[in-house]
Parts: structure tokens; sequence; C-alpha cells
């Protein structure tokens, strides 16, 4: 059973992003249509931050894209209302002004840092290299192309400021007192060129292995239409498409969750959860 995403088989890191921030946009959207105040909040914090120089109390360096960052947790079912509530409360009045709240940054900090796991943001963008092309900071370069993700030019109209998601930038690698020893070693793998193929299309074809493979159809970090691509180029996997979880459906989901994955039930289902002509049990 794979749950969670299946990935392109022949993707290039620019293709995964270049589907990926459309979806982004679209959380973005969707959570600010849940909480229509927080338009303003997140306004007010990211211009702070544009005019403050911020350190957190580990020693990062908050800047108004790493506050776009925490847009990582839309892709997790409870991930607006996580958002929300961190917004809630962000200033404190001080003498000298507002001042982001010690809660707020101690929170914000918790959510940042990869202190406890350096490697995900080491090798995430490492993951999808297979040809000759360097995988170059891709959603980095990749980002300039959809300019509404532009943070000053965003405060400098009277847009909502779009929040980013599960991507990895160079910056990272500065602001991030744990990510700061791997920055020589993330350019390296950001400029390598002799990647090896990942997967054998040949021999997926030729599939004897039952397999099923959830599909949350509004997934914000694995790419719908790259997952179903990958289910039709593997003999005998079944895929169970579904809305009624995201991309954290085991965790959050349950037995639910892991009947729709069956290798002998999964079939295709329709937004909504509903699986149809679902096989018998396996005997």
């Amino acid at each position: 059973m794979i749950t969670g995403g299946l990935p392109s088989l022949d993707a290039h890191a620019d293709d995964v992003y270049r589907a990926a921030y459309p979806r982004i946009e679209r959380k973005v959207a969707a959570h600010y249509a849940r909480y229509p105040q927080d338009v303003e909040r997140a306004r007010r914090i990211a211009d702070h931050l544009l005019t403050h120089d911020v350190v957190l109390p580990n020693g990062y360096r908050f800047t108004v894209e790493a506050f776009q960052s925490l847009g990582r947790v839309l892709g997790s079912g409870d991930g607006s209302h996580q958002l929300h509530h961190l917004l809630e409360d962000a200033f404190v009045p001080t003498p000298a002004g507002p001042a982001l709240a010690d809660a707020f940054q101690e929170q914000v900090q918790g959510l940042l840092s990869y202190a406890g796991h350096p490697l995900y943001a080491l090798v995430h963008e490492a993951c999808y290299g297979q040809d000759a092309r360097p995988t170059a900071w891709s959603a980095e370069r990749v980002r300039a192309e959809f300019p509404r993700f532009d943070a000053a030019k965003t405060l400098a109209g009277d847009e909502p400021l779009l929040f980013t998601g599960e991507t990895i930038h160079p910056w990272m690698f500065d602001n991030d007192p744990a990510l700061r020893p791997l920055r020589e070693t993330a350019g390296l793998l950001a400029a390598r060129t002799d990647w090896t193929p990942l997967y054998d299309p040949a021999r997926l074809a030729v599939n004897e292995v039952p397999v099923a493979a959830a599909v949350y159809h509004d997934d914000m970090y694995v790419d719908t239409a790259h997952a179903l691509t990958t289910a039709a180029a593997i003999r005998g996997l079944r895929t169970w498409v579904t809305d009624e979880f995201e991309h954290d459906g085991v965790r959050t989901g349950g037995p639910g969750c892991w009947t729709g994955c069956s290798p002998w039930r999964a079939t295709r289902s329709e937004p909504g959860g509903a699986v149809t002509g679902a096989l018998p049990d396996r005997p």
C-alpha cells in the first residue's frame, strides 16, 4: 500500500514546482475564505518583518520569506486552523510599539526549524535528480515565475499575502542555525549533474506485486495528475482517489483511510471519498 502520494517517474524538479505553486495558491485562497480576518493579520506581520530585523529565540532569522513558508501547514488536515490560531495573537503592545509576542515566536520557531530533521531540507530537491540537469534550487527559481508570491509587491498593493508550501530555498541554509553547517553541501547537491535514473519504467510496466495507492485529490504536496500518470504506468496498481483526506490521511483518517487503501479493495473513487466498484475481499 502506498499512501501520501505517487511521484512522477520522469518529472524534473522544475516540473514538480510549476505544478505545485498553483496548488499552493488555491490552498491559501481556501484558507482566507475560511478565515477572512487572516488577510489583514498576515499582511501586518509581513509588513513588520519587512521593516524590522527579527531573530527568533533559537537564532533563526525570521524574514518575510520565512513567514510565508509557514504555509506548509496548509497541506495537513488541520493546517488551516493551526495557521489561523497562530496568527490570532501575533503582536503585543510595548513602549516602542507593537512587537511580535514571545508565544508567537516560540510557536513559529518550532514550525520553521529543521533542527530535528536537517536531512529533510538537504535532500528534499535532490530526491528529484535523475538526469544531467541540476535541480539548481528549483523551488526558488520557479517561484519567480509566479510573481503573486512576491511579498514586497503584494504589500505595495492591496492583495492578500500568499504563503508558500513544502518548498526548500537557499536562504533557509542561512536563516536556520541548524542548517548553516550544511550550506556548502546543499549547494553541491543543487549543482550536481551526474544523477542516475530513480525508476525503471519497463520493470514497473510488468509489475506482478499487488499494490494500491491512495491519491489525495486536493493534496498540496503531491500533484494529482503526476500521481495518476505514474499509477497508469505501473501494472496492477489500483488507485483510491479521494478528497476526504489531505496528505496526512493515514495519521488523521485512521482505519477509514487504511480500508480505502487496501490492495484488494482499492479502486478509483469520486471526489468525496466514496469508493466505487470495490473488488471482493481477498480469499
